[in-house]
């Protein structure tokens, strides 16, 4: 396993994390949460012309053909700076599947418009139970003819009111074991008896519900086999696990040199806060929950973009960096004091996204019992 990254990445980083620095400073962040899209086009427009939406798929479909990694380091950029915009759900929670399990047909159609810019995808998984386990799924999809029609609810789909089409998981058939009977479908977002509508959440991103009422799909229109769609879900979650990790991994840095550099200006009592041992320690445990949270998560990014088996790899990076992004922020915090929690300042910004992140795809406690079961208790 070699983890040292290549000329081209550290390349990729560089521009990046210049792009997001100029287009996509603080004050943009905070007018595009509040804003009722969420994102901006015209940002939008210049990531698709860097290449981004494309970055890791084939040159036949409008891509570059970079690989998972590549993919990795441009999303902890994007964390770094927490940037509002449908490139999670498009690329990372869409366009991969697409890639790996769509038709030919399918690929034609969907990825050059998705790495060109002109796509924008939402994946509607989760249900008001709110798991990640095929139990949970619930929303029917009956077939009529070459047709599916959906009928049920899904909840937090980013970005689903901006979507163009929908990744939806349905049930299709009923039987002893939940794993079987799921089927993934590529939905018009646009179909009749479809209705997307923002639910409001702290971190102010655009997760949705999206209420089905007979929406009628072509069964072409299918991804993957019938009632086998399960191997497929568990595919795209380590995917976006890892990759939701590596988000985590630029907004912890980043609250960490924020923290770091404040500690170093700040005089209270006559001194450095930095000066004080509770400060110190603060930094500290920051500075060394950072170092793991990286070393685990690369690790299992590594696997999943090798396609070796990986579940509790992936689990142990998830459970481990969402509490650790948790904990930097709320030391950012504390080290700020009370601006800190201000909504002018940007810890607060970084401090909700911990929480709100903290539960997709599976919160700690979720992915602590998956390790305990991969050692078999």
């Amino acid at each position: 396993m070699n983890l040292d990254f290549t000329e081209e990445q550290e390349m990729l980083r560089t521009s990046a994390r210049d792009f997001l620095s100029t287009e996509c400073p603080k004050t943009a962040v905070r007018e595009l949460e509040e804003s009722e899209e969420g994102y901006s086009k015209e940002m939008w427009k210049k990531m698709a012309d860097l290449g981004w939406m494309g970055l890791v798929l084939p040159e036949e479909y409008g891509g570059t053909g970079g690989e998972f990694m590549d993919l990795i380091i441009l999303l902890e950029e994007m964390g770094r700076n927490i940037l509002p915009s449908p490139f999670f759900s498009t690329v990372v929670l869409c366009s991969l599947p697409i890639l790996e399990y769509g038709t030919e047909e399918q690929k034609k159609e969907f990825l050059p418009k998705i790495a060109n810019g002109e796509m924008i995808m939402s994946l509607a998984l989760a249900e008001p139970s709110a798991i990640y386990n095929a139990s949970g799924i619930k929303v029917k999809a009956s077939l009529q003819g070459d047709e599916y029609v959906i009928n049920g609810t899904k909840l937090f789909a980013h970005d689903a009111h901006i979507a163009d089409y929908l990744l939806v998981v349905t049930r299709t058939t009923e039987g002893a074991n939940p794993q079987e009977g799921i089927t993934l479908l590529l939905v018009d977002a646009k179909s009749p008896g479809v209705t997307s509508s923002v639910v409001p959440t702290a971190a102010l991103d655009k997760q949705c519900e999206v209420i089905f009422e007979d929406v009628k799909v072509p069964r072409k229109n299918m991804l993957g086999a019938p009632n086998q769609g399960w191997g497929i879900v568990k595919r795209l979650l380590e995917q976006a696990t890892v990759a939701k990790c590596a988000e985590m991994l630029g907004g912890g840095q980043a609250a960490l040199e924020m923290s770091n550099s404040y500690a170093k200006e700040r005089v209270q009592y006559g001194r450095l806060i930095g000066d004080f041992q509770t400060i110190q320690n603060y930094l500290a445990n920051m500075w060394i929950d950072m170092e793991t949270s990286r070393n685990i998560t690369y690790e299992a990014v590594w696997m999943v973009g090798e396609k070796l088996p990986c579940t509790k790899e992936v689990s142990i990076a998830k459970a481990w960096v969402s509490e650790a992004f948790k904990f930097i922020t709320e030391r950012g915090v504390q080290i700020h004091g009370a601006i800190g929690m201000t909504r002018d300042h940007d810890m607060g910004l970084y401090y909700r996204r911990a929480w709100a992140w903290d539960v997709l795809f599976g919160d700690a406690d979720f992915h602590k019992e998956v390790v305990a079961q991969q050692l078999g208790l």
